[in-house]
C-alpha cells in the first residue's frame, strides 16, 4: 500500500523572502511535505484564511507593516484552528508568555531550528489529533441520534436512572409499568416501582454495582406497576450516559426469560475449552477496555505474555494427548500462583497471558518472577514420564499512552521472544520488561549509528519504480530508491532517521552507496538489451561535495556505463539553499552526459525562480498536486499552468505518486510528459516493468 504522506499547508510571515525559502525548506529536510504561502498584507492573509485551509502559521517578530501581533489577532477573530509559532530574534520570556495568552502556541528563536521542527512537529500532531476528535465527535452525535432512535423503538424496557430517579424511558418501559407519559415517571424513584420486599435487595444490589461497576449484573426482583399488578422481573444493570451525564441503565425483562441461559452462553463462549481459562477473543476484548479506562482513568495496568520453551520438542516427545495434559496441568498452576485479581488466559497451544488492572510493572514483574519460578520446580508427569518445562515471560505497561490491543500484546510477544537474547537465557527461562525508549523508532540520539551498522551489516536495499512515457513513446526510466532493514526487518528509509541539520558525511554515505549499487546493477540490465535509464535521488550534502562528480567519472568508466543513462534529482528546496553548489554540481554532470531532475517542484514560493539558475532537463512536480486536481478545478487548472510554462521553458514533466486512472485523462489533457505512481507498479527490488505494454 502506498504511504500517504500528508502536505503541510503553510502561512508564513516574514518580510525576506530568502527567510521564508529557508523555513520551507527546514521542514522538508525535515521530512515534511510543504506548501507554502507568504503573506504580504493584512488583506492577503484574510483572503488566505477565508479561501483556503491552512495546518501552520510561522510568523518573524520584526518591525513590519503587518505584525505578527495582528496576524494572530485576526486569526483568533475568524476563529482558525491554525497553530502560531512566533520566530523571535532572541529569546524573551516576557515575549513568549504575553504571546501564548495572547492565543499562540509557541514562541521560538529564528535561529534554533532544531528547536522549531520540534516544536513544528508537535503543533501539527496535536493540530491532527483535534481534528481527529472533531470528526469522532461527529460521529459521536450521530450514533447518540441513532441509538436515541433505536432505544425508543426498542421492544426491550429500558430505562436511564440517576441518584435512584428515573431520568428516561423508552415506551416499552413506561408500557411495561403502565405509565403513559414520561413525565410521570420522571417523578418517580425507581424504588417506587419495586414491592417493598425488593426494595431492600435492589438497595444491596445498586451498592454491589456501585462498588464493582460491572456492566450486565442483574437482580431478580419484583416490580409493582401503576395499577399495582406485581411481576416478577430480572433487571440487568449497566453505566451509561445520557445527555452527557454519567447515569445506569437498566432493563426489566419478565423473569422467566432465556438471561440466564444467555449469560451461560456468553461463559462457554469466552472459555479455552482444555483449559477452562478465558480464551484469545475475550482476552483481546478485555485488553481493549483495559487500555480504554487506562486511557479514562488514568490508572495503570501491566500485560504478561507466557511463552512456553520448546513446546514443539517436548510435544513431539509426549504426543498430542500428552501435551493437553501437560497444559491442563499448566493452567491449574498458573491459576493458583496469580490468584483471582488478575485475568488469565490461554492464547495459542504455547501461550498463555496474564492480564492485570490496576497494577504495575513492579507488581506484574514479582508475580511473574513467581510463575516462571513455579513452572521450573514443578514436576509434570505425563503417563509416567517427567517433563521438564520453562517459560519466556514478557510484560508491557498499560497507560493512558498505550497503542491498540493488538500493538500492546505485540509489545509482551517482542519482550517474550528478546528474553532468549539475554545472556545467560539463550534457552528462555526469564523475563523481560518491554521498554518503549529501546524498542521504538530510531531517534536522534542512535540513528546514524544505527545507519552506519546497517551499511555495514549490508542491510541496505534497492527498489525500482517505473516512470512512463504519458504520449507513448517506447522509453525505459525508472525512479531507485533506498530501504534499509530496521531490527525487526522492516523496510524504512534511512534518510528519514538523519537529523535536519546532518551530519553530511553520512547522508554521502548513502548516496555513494546508492548509486555504487544502482550503476552496477544498469550496467548488467542494460548488457541485457535495455536501454534504460535511471533516476538517482541525491542529498544536499552530495550537491556540496565537491569530490562527487571526479568519484561518478571513476565509477561509470568501471561499469562501463554512458553517463545519459543516470538523471540526478535535486530536491527543490535543496537546490533553493544552496543554488550556488546546485549550479555547479549540474553543470559537471552535464559534462559527463548525465541529466539533472528537478523533484518536488512547486512547493517554493517562487518555484520558476529556481529554473533561471540551474539548467535542468526535468521538473517532477510535488506529489501534492496530484492529490489535489482530484478534488479541486482550480488545482486542475494551476498544474496545466505549471505544466505549459515548463514545457516552454523545454523541461519534461512528470507527475508522481499517481494511484488511478481518474487522473490520467486531466495529466494527459495538461499535457504531462511521464507519470510515476503505485498505478502502474510499487517499487520493487527488481527492473522488470513491461514497457511494451502502454
Amino acid at each position: 500500500m502506498q504511504k500517504k504522506n500528508t502536505t503541510v499547508h503553510l502561512l508564513i510571515l516574514d518580510p525576506s523572502q530568502n527567510d521564508a525559502e529557508s523555513m520551507v525548506s527546514l521542514l522538508r529536510n525535515s521530512g515534511k511535505a510543504t506548501r507554502a504561502h507568504r503573506i504580504t498584507s493584512e488583506e492577503d492573509l484574510e483572503e488566505a484564511l477565508k479561501t483556503s485551509n491552512w495546518d501552520l502559521l510561522l510568523a518573524r517578530d520584526l518591525e513590519q507593516e503587518f505584525a505578527a501581533d495582528d496576524a494572530l489577532a485576526m486569526v483568533k477573530r475568524m476563529d482558525k484552528d491554525i497553530p502560531f509559532v512566533l520566530l523571535t530574534e532572541e529569546y524573551s520570556r516576557e515575549r513568549t508568555v504575553n504571546i501564548i495568552r495572547a492565543g499562540a502556541q509557541d514562541a521560538v528563536p529564528f535561529q534554533y531550528t532544531d528547536q522549531l521542527v520540534l516544536v513544528v512537529k508537535r503543533e501539527l500532531a496535536a493540530l491532527d489529533e483535534r481534528r481527529k476528535r472533531r470528526v469522532l465527535e461527529s460521529h459521536l452525535r450521530e450514533a447518540e441520534q441513532r441509538c436515541q432512535l433505536l432505544l425508543e423503538s426498542s421492544k426491550d424496557a429500558i430505562a436511564y436512572i440517576n441518584d435512584g430517579m428515573h431520568i428516561y424511558a423508552n415506551q416499552s418501559y413506561m408500557e411495561f409499568l403502565g405509565y403513559d407519559d414520561i413525565d410521570e415517571l420522571i417523578c418517580i424513584p425507581v424504588l417506587d416501582t419495586l414491592t417493598p420486599e425488593s426494595q431492600e435487595k435492589y438497595k444491596e444490589f445498586m451498592k454491589a454495582f456501585a462498588e464493582e461497576r460491572k456492566d450486565g449484573m442483574t437482580l431478580n426482583c419484583t416490580a409493582r406497576r401503576s395499577d399495582d399488578h406485581e411481576l416478577n422481573v430480572t433487571m440487568s444493570v449497566s453505566a451509561a450516559t445520557y445527555d452527557g451525564e454519567a447515569c445506569t441503565q437498566i432493563v426489566l425483562q419478565p423473569e422467566h426469560s432465556d438471561a440466564e441461559l444467555e449469560e451461560k452462553l456468553k461463559q462457554i463462549s469466552s472459555q479455552d475449552l482444555l483449559t477452562g481459562l478465558y480464551n484469545r477473543q475475550y482476552l483481546m476484548d478485555a485488553l481493549a477496555q483495559a487500555i480504554a479506562t487506562a486511557g479514562k482513568d488514568n490508572k495503570t495496568g501491566a500485560l504478561a505474555y507466557i511463552a512456553l520453551d520448546n513446546f514443539l520438542s517436548m510435544k513431539s516427545q509426549v504426543g498430542i494427548s500428552g501435551a493437553d495434559l501437560l497444559l491442563g496441568d499448566l493452567a491449574t498452576l498458573l491459576r493458583e500462583q496469580a490468584g483471582d485479581e488478575v485475568t488469565l488466559a490461554r492464547l495459542s497451544d504455547d501461550a498463555f497471558c496474564v492480564m492485570c488492572l490496576p497494577c504495575d510493572e513492579a507488581s506484574m514483574e514479582s508475580l511473574c518472577e513467581r510463575i516462571r519460578k513455579a513452572v521450573e520446580d514443578h514436576l509434570f508427569d505425563i503417563n509416567g514420564r517427567t517433563v521438564p518445562l520453562t517459560v519466556s515471560i514478557g510484560i508491557a505497561a498499560i497507560t493512558e499512552n498505550s497503542p491498540k490491543a493488538e500493538e500492546l500484546m505485540g509489545r509482551a510477544h517482542t519482550a517474550s521472544a528478546d528474553v532468549k537474547k539475554q545472556e545467560g537465557h539463550e534457552r528462555g527461562n526469564g523475563i523481560l520488561v518491554y521498554n518503549p525508549a529501546e524498542y521504538e523508532s530510531l531517534d536522534e540520539t542512535n540513528s546514524v549509528e544505527a545507519i552506519l551498522k546497517a551499511l555495514d551489516d549490508n542491510r541496505f536495499r534497492l527498489l525500482f519504480q517505473p516512470i512512463i512515457n504519458l504520449r507513448g513513446e517506447g522509453e525505459e526510466h525508472y525512479e531507485a530508491f533506498v530501504r534499509m532493514l530496521n531490527k525487526d526487518n522492516e523496510e524504512v528509509s534511512p534518510y528519514d532517521f538523519l537529523p535536519p541539520m546532518g551530519p553530511s558525511d553520512t547522508a554521502i554515505k548513502i548516496d555513494r552507496w546508492v548509486i555504487l549499487q544502482t550503476i552496477k546493477q544498469l550496467s548488467s540490465h542494460r548488457s541485457r538489451g535495455h536501454d534504460t535509464r535511471l533516476f538517482l535521488n541525491i542529498t544536499a550534502e552530495t550537491l556540496q561535495d565537491k569530490t562527487f562528480t571526479p568519484w561518478l567519472s571513476v565509477a561509470l568508466k568501471a561499469a562501463r556505463l554512458p553517463g545519459d543513462s543516470l538523471i540526478f534529482q535535486i530536491r527543490e528546496g535543496d537546490a533553493n539553499n544552496y543554488m550556488k553548489q546546485a549550479k555547479d554540481f549540474t553543470k559537471a554532470v552535464h559534462e559527463l552526459h548525465s541529466k539533472v531532475s528537478i523533484s518536488q517542484f512547486g512547493c517554493a514560493l517562487n518555484p520558476f525562480n529556481t529554473l533561471k539558475h540551474i539548467e535542468a532537463d526535468y521538473v517532477k512536480i510535488d506529489g501534492s498536486f496530484t492529490e489535489e486536481i482530484q478534488k479541486s478545478d482550480e488545482a486542475k487548472e494551476q498544474v496545466k499552468e505549471m505544466v505549459k510554462s515548463l514545457q516552454n521553458a523545454g523541461k519534461l514533466t512528470i507527475i508522481p505518486l499517481v494511484g488511478n486512472a481518474g487522473v490520467l485523462a486531466t495529466l494527459w489533457q495538461a499535457g504531462v510528459n511521464y507519470i510515476q505512481g503505485y498505478y502502474l507498479q510499487a517499487p520493487v527490488p527488481e527492473m522488470n516493468y513491461d514497457f511494451g505494454d502502454n
